[in-house]
C-alpha cells in the first residue's frame, strides 16, 4: 500500500504534517478528512530513496535531526512486544503504533516495513531493508523469533535487552556529563585568559628594567603564543580530531587505536568490562532466541566494539566450528577476563551457558557503572585542585613582579 506525506490543518487552525497509507492520494485524503484533519498538500513517499537513505553508506549523510535514535527503537520494540503478546495482528500492532512514533524518518521507515509484510515478505527481512535502524542482533533475533512462533517472547527479551543497553548507557553519559562540562569551561576560561586578559596586564612590565620572574616570563611568553596563534591551535586541534577519525575508518587504524585504549591503566581496564559484557548479554540473548553457535558469534563479533576483542571472537569462532568449547577457545588469545572464562565453562559444563552469559553481563555492567561513579566523585576534586593551581599560577606571576615595583618604590 502506497505511503503519503501530507500537510495539513487541524480543527484548530494549527499546521501538521505526517504521513499515512492509503490506496490512493484521493483515498489518503478521505481518511485524513476522517480524522478530522484538512489536507493542503499531499504527495507520494518515494520507498525506493527512504531505504536508501537508512542503508550504511548513505546513513552518515542524514541530517542530525533525521537520525532514528536507540531510544526510539527500544521503545518501538517494548510497545509492539505488549501489543503481539496481546493478540494483536503483526501488522495491525505495527499500524498502531505508526502515529505513535515521533521522528518522521522511523514514521516513515515503519510504514515502509508494514508495507512490505503485507506484499507477504518476512518481519525480519523487512526489518533488513533498513540496516541503518536495525542492527544485525535485532533482525536475527526477529528471524528466529519467527521461524520458532515465538515472536512475542523475542520481542520481549529484545525489548529487556536494547532498555539495559540503554540504561547503561544513560547512567555512564549521566555520570560523565559534569566533569566533561567542568573541563570544556575550564579549558575556555584558561583560554580566554591567556588570550586576551595576560597580554593587557603583561604590557606594564614592558619598561621595567628589572629582570622578570622567571613564572612571569613564562606566562608572557606563553600569552604571546595564544595571542598571535589562537587560530592555528584551534586547527591543529581539528586536525588531529579528524585525523583519529580517519585512522578509526580503516583497520589497521582501528586495531592500532583499540590496541592502545586497552593499553591504558583505568580506562583500558573499563573498556574491557563494557566489551565484555556487550559481548556476554548479546550472545546469550542470541543463544536463548534459537541461533545457532556459529551464527550468535558472527554477530556478535560485528558489535562488540573493539577490534582486539573482535579478532579474538573470530578466532574462537573458527576453534568452535572444529569442535572444541567456548570458553576453551576464547582463552587461548588471553584477551578476556578469567573470570569470565571461568564462568562460561561452568555454564557449559552445566548446560546453562545462556543463564551464565547473562550472569557475566550483570556483574561487568555493575563493575563498570560503581568504578565510574568512583572515579566521577574523585574528578570533580582534582578539577577543582587544578583549576585553582593554574589560576593561582597566573594570579601569582602578574602578582610577583607587582609586588617587587612597590619594593623598589619604597
Amino acid at each position: 500500500m502506497p505511503v503519503f506525506e501530507y500537510t495539513a490543518l487541524d480543527l484548530k487552525g494549527k499546521t501538521v504534517s505526517g504521513i499515512v497509507d492509503a490506496e490512493s492520494s484521493s483515498a489518503a485524503r478521505q481518511k485524513l478528512r476522517t480524522s478530522k484533519i484538512y489536507p493542503v498538500s499531499i504527495k507520494e513517499a518515494d520507498k525506493a530513496s527512504a531505504a536508501k537513505r537508512e542503508t550504511p553508506r548513505f546513513s552518515k549523510e542524514i541530517h542530525w535531526f533525521a537520525r532514528v535514535k536507540a531510544s526510539d527503537v527500544a521503545m518501538l520494540t517494548r510497545q509492539l512486544a505488549t501489543l503481539v503478546g496481546a493478540g494483536f495482528p503483526l501488522v495491525s500492532a505495527v499500524d498502531t503504533l505508526i502515529p505513535q512514533t515521533r521522528s518522521p524518518a522511523f514514521k516513515k521507515s515503519l510504514a515502509h516495513i508494514k508495507d512490505s509484510v503485507v506484499e507477504g515478505n518476512t518481519f525480519a527481512g523487512s526489518l533488513a531493508l533498513y540496516p541503518g535502524i536495525f542492527s544485525p542482533l535485532y533482525i536475527n533475533m526477529v528471524s528466529a523469533g519467527e521461524s520458532s512462533g515465538t515472536l512475542e517472547i523475542v520481542l520481549d527479551r529484545l525489548a529487556d535487552l536494547t532498555e539495559k543497553q540503554q540504561a547503561l548507557k544513560s547512567r555512564i553519559t549521566a555520570a560523565l556529563a559534569y566533569p566533561v562540562l567542568m573541563s570544556c569551561i575550564g579549558v575556555m576560561v584558561l583560554f580566554f585568559l591567556l588570550t586576551f586578559i595576560v597580554p593587557s596586564i603583561s604590557s606594564i612590565f614592558e619598561g621595567m628594567d628589572k629582570t622578570l620572574p622567571v613564572s612571569t616570563q613564562f606566562l608572557i611568553n606563553l600569552s604571546h603564543i595564544f595571542k598571535s596563534y589562537w587560530w592555528a591551535i584551534l586547527i591543529l586541534i581539528g586536525g588531529v580530531v579528524m585525523l583519529i577519525g580517519n585512522i578509526k575508518k580503516t583497520k589497521k587504524g582501528r586495531y592500532f587505536l583499540d590496541k592502545r585504549i586497552l593499553a591504558l591503566p583505568v580506562v583500558g581496564r573499563l573498556a574491557k568490562k563494557l566489551a565484555v559484557s556487550r559481548f556476554t548479554r548479546t550472545l546469550g540473548s542470541l543463544l536463548e532466541n534459537g541461533v545457532s553457535m556459529l551464527a550468535a558469534l558472527e554477530i556478535v563479533r560485528n558489535i562488540v566494539g573493539n577490534a582486539i576483542l573482535s579478532e579474538a571472537i573470530a578466532d574462537a569462532a573458527k576453534e568452535v566450528g572444529k569442535g572444541q568449547g567456548l570458553g576453551v577457545s576464547l582463552s587461548e588469545k588471553d584477551i578476556f577476563p578469567s573470570l569470565s572464562i571461568q564462568m562460561i565453562q561452568v555454564g557449559e559444563q552445566s548446560g546453562q551457558l545462556e543463564t551464565m552469559l547473562n550472569k557475566i553481563a550483570d556483574v561487568y555492567e555493575r563493575e563498570v557503572e560503581s568504578t565510574v561513579m568512583s572515579l566521577t566523585s574523585l574528578l570533580e576534586p582534582v578539577m577543582i585542585l587544578v583549576m585553582g593551581a593554574t589560576v593561582g599560577f597566573i594570579v601569582l606571576s602578574i602578582c610577583l613582579p607587582i609586588f617587587e615595583m612597590n619594593q623598589l618604590i619604597k
